[in-house]
């Protein structure tokens, strides 16, 4: 029997001042919760989903959406790792983060972005799992990161933590898969998953502009998701959006009905385990190299690769 130990996370040192700015609603509700702490995650999905949204919006079936399928190789449980907000599993081909701060909105504080990023060191220098689930407790996904920092020093390691954690996954041999369960406003750390599924209810946005601070982070990366003229107006604007839009866009790959996230997911799961591991790992690291590369660059790239692939395949088929 797997036993999941859970650690309450540390009391964050200043509240998430970036959320001001949104909407009445969820400005003078949201403030009470951070300024508080004395609500429940259920008070917080409350209170940051109260701005309605139109559900006329469609998006296209999904490419990943696959028949629930059973597992040929058992898995073999470690026991998860519990603390600092985030509790960290592994079977024999899974790594899974679960973000475990929901009585402040899952905010990634620094300690859970170390624990995770030490995980992530490890499978790069010693690889055992396949795939890489990031999940969230609560009816939140994500609120955004903490900022403690209050020093020219402090502030860089955290803007510099960020961006090593979300590179690590971006370039991670796992294939990341997030499951976006509720309201994410802390929304990148999905978009650089190889896979984001997201609860068809979930309000989804970048919000750092509003109380004045340009998201450059996101903007970093933002274009290789979306075209420019979808990315710009989501992060000046800071309006939140719904899933069916954000798939629209190709900001995420599937929307799905809540009861039904979960399954999905396992069933990309099976889906991608049952694909040949080196070659799996080989197409993900040509699929980001590409992006960085001119077309003559890739076309040279490609001879070599499919030349080393067809001697692997003959290899195996022997």
């Amino acid at each position: 029997m797997r036993l999941f130990s859970r650690v309450q996370s540390p009391r964050p040192r200043h509240s998430l001042s970036d959320h001001r700015g949104w909407q009445s609603c969820i400005t003078s509700q949201i403030s009470t919760v951070l300024y508080s702490r004395s609500v429940n995650s259920k008070e917080v999905a409350s209170d940051i989903s109260c701005r309605p949204f139109p559900r006329h919006l469609t998006g296209l079936h999904s490419l990943y959406t696959v028949p629930a399928m059973t597992s040929k190789k058992p898995s073999v449980a470690s026991s998860p790792i519990a603390g600092k907000g985030v509790v960290i599993d592994r079977t024999a081909d899974v790594l899974t983060f679960t973000l475990d701060n929901s009585s402040y909105g899952n905010e990634v504080t620094g300690a859970m972005f170390d624990a995770m990023l030490a995980e992530l060191r490890k499978e790069a220098s010693n690889l055992r799992a396949r795939v890489l689930r990031i999940r969230a407790r609560g009816n939140v996904f994500c609120t955004g990161r903490e900022r403690a920092g209050r020093t020219p020093a402090a502030i860089r390691g955290e803007s510099a933590r960020l961006i090593k954690f979300k590179a690590a996954v971006r370039s991670s041999p796992l294939i990341s898969i997030a499951e976006v369960q509720g309201n994410a406003f802390g929304f990148g750390l999905a978009i650089v998953c190889d896979f984001a599924l997201v609860a068809e209810h979930a309000s989804l946005g970048f919000p750092e502009m509003r109380p004045g601070l340009a998201p450059v982070a996101i903007l970093s990366y933002l274009g290789e998701y979306t075209l420019p003229r979808f990315a710009f107006p989501l992060v000046l604007l800071g309006e939140p959006i719904d899933p069916h839009h954000a798939q629209r866009i190709g900001l995420i790959s599937q929307v799905c009905p809540a009861d039904r996230l979960s399954a999905e997911a396992e069933a990309l799961v099976e889906r991608i385990l049952r694909l040949e591991p080196s070659a799996v790992g080989h197409c993900k690291s040509f699929f980001l190299n590409a992006q960085q590369n001119s077309f003559d660059q890739n076309c040279r790239l490609a001879v070599d690769a499919l030349t080393k692939g067809s001697l692997a395949l003959l290899e195996r088929k022997k």
